[in-house]
């Protein structure tokens, strides 16, 4: 009797070990993902195919945006951070140990959008210097610009976020010769729209396919010669569009196990497609354009995907053979 209690004892003890076992690895396994809210729709989209087809564990965050993620990934919180912009020194020598490596999965665009009382009111486009003017509290009202008289409502991007650090480096040159400015802030691309499309005479930066053209609208950007550029993905891809910017999944080293699943899943056609319907989307009406090729002075780490994609064109490029906003 006693060698029976015995053994069901220790069969217990043994059924109890593998089960804390079992749970410990199976979180250890969960992979986990953070940063830019402009780069997690077509993660978000992902990581649901490969949780069906390839029963990778994955958890999706979007806490800070790509600063968050940098930091995350540099913390080693997370095995990958989504960026909507290239790693500065300053980011990289925040984690001197840690050997950041920008994998590149597609092309976005800030906008400065406006509410559907200004763009009804008649402003469609702005200049460099105006919104320089806007943002420096010079321009306050926007029949300055030709719209209503109305009062600017400014909503800044928090900075750190991949967006407000392209429409920085296109006012000044640098982030850092940004003034301190005092505007209510706003984090994430969906809290933006919100936000905008619920204030009269509103004004933000944002994802450029954020803009729904229903209720906030992307402004033109007028450049010295009277040209009106618009974040078309024509003109993203070509990098015509002066805010154009890259889009990134950050890993620390060369991607190994499910982060290397990931990423070559992002990096492959069901995953660029994904990329082209849900950043690459616009509200300017669609045509068809045909795949341009990359000029001599490409970067070469915009085309180190060529054994996915046709030699001598980057992944933006490939994309173009859809569609393409107007």
């Amino acid at each position: 009797m006693e060698c029976t209690l015995a053994h069901v004892f220790t069969r217990l003890l043994l059924w109890l070990f593998l089960s804390v076992f079992l749970a410990a690895t199976s979180l250890a396994q969960v992979l986990k993902i953070n940063g830019s809210t402009t780069v997690n729709l077509p993660v978000a989209e992902a990581t649901e195919i490969l949780r069906a087809e390839k029963k990778v564990q994955i958890q999706v965050d979007t806490q800070g945006g790509t600063a968050g993620g940098i930091s995350a990934l540099g913390d080693g919180q997370v095995q990958i951070g989504m960026s909507s912009k290239h790693l500065a020194e300053s980011d990289r020598a925040k984690y001197p140990n840690v050997a950041f490596k920008e994998t590149h999965v597609g092309e976005d665009a800030v906008a400065l959008i406006v509410s559907k009382d200004v763009w009804d009111g008649g402003v469609k486009e702005i200049t460099k210097q105006q919104a320089k003017e806007i943002y420096e509290g010079k321009i306050k009202n926007w029949k300055e610009l030709g719209g209503p008289d109305r009062r600017i409502a400014f909503f800044n991007k928090e900075p750190g976020r991949g967006t407000w650090e392209v429409f920085a480096h296109w006012l000044y040159g640098n982030p850092k010769q940004a003034p301190q400015v005092s505007f209510p802030e706003v984090g994430g691309n969906e809290e933006t729209r919100n936000k905008v499309a619920s204030t009269r005479g509103a004004l933000s930066q944002l994802s450029s396919s954020w803009a729904d053209a229903k209720k906030v609208f992307a402004l033109g950007l007028k450049d010295e010669s009277g040209t009106v550029i618009l974040p078309t993905k024509e003109n993203i891809a070509t990098k015509k569009y002066p805010m154009s910017r890259p889009l990134f999944l950050l890993t620390a080293g060369e991607p190994s196990g499910s982060v290397k699943t990931f990423v070559d899943f992002m990096l492959s056609e069901r995953g660029q497609q994904l990329v082209l319907r849900t950043r690459l989307g616009g509200a300017f009406g669609t045509s068809r354009v045909r795949a341009f090729r990359a000029g001599p002075s490409t970067r070469r780490d915009d085309c180190r995907f060529s054994r996915r994609w046709p030699a001598g064109q980057s992944i933006a490029e490939s994309a173009l053979v859809a569609t393409a906003d107007h």
